[in-house]
């Protein structure tokens, strides 16, 4: 599938187009400048054409901002990746130093370039527009990111000016079966590193300052026989610490990734341990019912003797009991130790959560351990359970029907739930067990 970048200066309007071709708020969009920072996919449909689309940073030189040279390198990689190039400008402000530097750029890279000029709101406004062709990219194209307003046009001229892709077949029936696997945590625990390591490239800003990540961030991963979208996540703190509004859509965000994900990576800073903010985000994940591998970061920074991760291991499925089926991972990221372990780890939890077991193999299993351990009678009232079925829902869940489900109890629930587990490996994913009336 063909590949289109935007790329800019800072605050013309790229994401705001972005979220415009997506068809959806995919994007953080604010008024400050330097919002966005790493590269940001998503997929544009216009009359029968299909392409990928890549939001980028605002490409800056000598400026205050720490993130300036990582992001100018995340422009020029999408620049080099895609297929063609928006090059947005703004109306109002006339063609700048940093315009002029990042015509050049695109003038080296041979890419098809589209030239739009944003912010055109008005009639009056449109005159403004041919100033820029002395950009020498082609023909300016006048557009309001905003309301919308000749976004037609460009996705015309856009569609015009792609190579054409008919080598590449349609991708969307197999994207739906990938798994979607969320790396979730506080701040700076080291997300984006893992990431980067897991892909073997810089995919993500990473940078000492806690909050870097602000947007959640999917990568199609394929490599030594896995295949996930990995969703890299801003962090994500307690509510009376979170001061920008940019913060508070970065961590909505991050709770988004969880809902849309099949496995969640929650990974702690082994220094400071599972703190309640981890167990915060651990609820989070338990109540929206997704896998989870636990992932202990920065290993390598803690004295250990020989028995300390089976006590550290040990400390952290106490905190979370009575959920304590939950892989624990102990990682270096930094210095790349077990991260091919939380791979295969989270491969096998994936494989948990979407397995169907057969009815007949399921009520032959279940309804002896029943037998052998029946419902206790509520008021002089036996309870008999007499069918089970797997539920064709995405986490695994079971439907025992009986003759009186009103008076079966939590306890039994959760012996039933504790059954399931040892005769099938249901190892890092929520269980749901429903009592029905035969």
């Amino acid at each position: 599938m063909n590949l289109v970048a935007i790329v800019g200066r800072p605050n013309v309007g790229k994401s705001t187009l972005f979220n415009r071709l997506v068809g959806m708020r995919q994007a953080i969009v604010d008024d400050i400048s330097g919002v966005t920072r790493d590269r940001h996919y998503g997929r544009c449909e216009w009359c029968g054409h299909e392409f990928s689309v890549v939001d980028t940073g605002g490409f800056t030189t000598n400026s205050d901002d720490v993130f300036e040279s990582e992001i100018r390198k995340q422009v020029m990689i999408a620049i080099e990746e895609c297929d063609l190039v928006i090059f947005l400008v703004e109306v109002a402000t006339g063609i700048t130093d940093f315009d002029a530097e990042i015509a050049d750029v695109l003038r080296r890279s041979r890419k098809p370039v589209v030239l739009a000029v944003n912010k055109v709101d008005s009639g009056d406004k449109i005159y403004g527009t041919y100033e820029f062709n002395a950009l020498g990219l082609g023909e300016p194209w006048s557009i309001s990111a905003a309301t919308g307003s000749g976004t037609g046009d460009l996705l015309d001229e856009i569609v015009a000016k792609l190579p054409s892709d008919s080598t590449i077949k349609e991708e969307v029936e197999g994207e739906n079966t990938i798994p979607r696997i969320a790396i979730v945590g506080k701040p700076n625990v080291g997300k984006s590193s893992l990431t980067n390591a897991l892909l073997g490239e810089e995919r993500n800003i990473v940078t000492p300052v806690a909050g870097t990540t602000r947007d959640s961030i999917s990568t199609h991963y394929n490599k030594f026989g896995h295949e996930f979208i990995l969703v890299d996540t801003a962090g994500v703190r307690k509510k009376s610490k979170v001061t920008e509004d940019l913060e508070f859509y970065s961590v909505l965000r991050s709770i988004r990734a969880i809902e849309n994900s099949d496995v969640c990576i929650l990974m702690v800073d082994a220094q400071t341990g599972l703190e309640s903010q981890d167990m915060s985000i651990f609820n989070i994940i338990q109540r929206n019912r997704k896998g989870c591998v636990i992932v202990i970061n920065k290993w390598d920074l803690v004295t250990k003797d020989s028995n300390t991760l089976m006590r550290y291991r040990e400390a952290v499925l106490r905190k979370i009991a009575p959920s304590d089926d939950i892989p624990v991972v102990f990682t270096s990221v930094v210095n790349k130790q077990r991260i091919m372990d939380v791979l295969d780890t989270v491969a096998k939890v994936y494989d948990n959560y979407s397995k169907r077991i057969p009815t007949s193999e399921l009520n032959e299993v279940m309804l002896q351990e029943i037998d052998n351990y029946p419902p206790p009678a509520w008021k002089g009232k036996y309870i008999k359970i007499k069918y089970v079925t797997q539920l064709p829902t995405a986490a695994p869940s079971f439907a025992f029907f009986c003759n009186l489900p009103q008076y079966v109890r939590d306890p039994y629930k959760r012996f039933l739930e504790n059954k399931l587990r040892e005769h099938f490996d249901f190892t890092g994913c929520p269980l749901q067990i429903y009592i029905r009336q035969k």
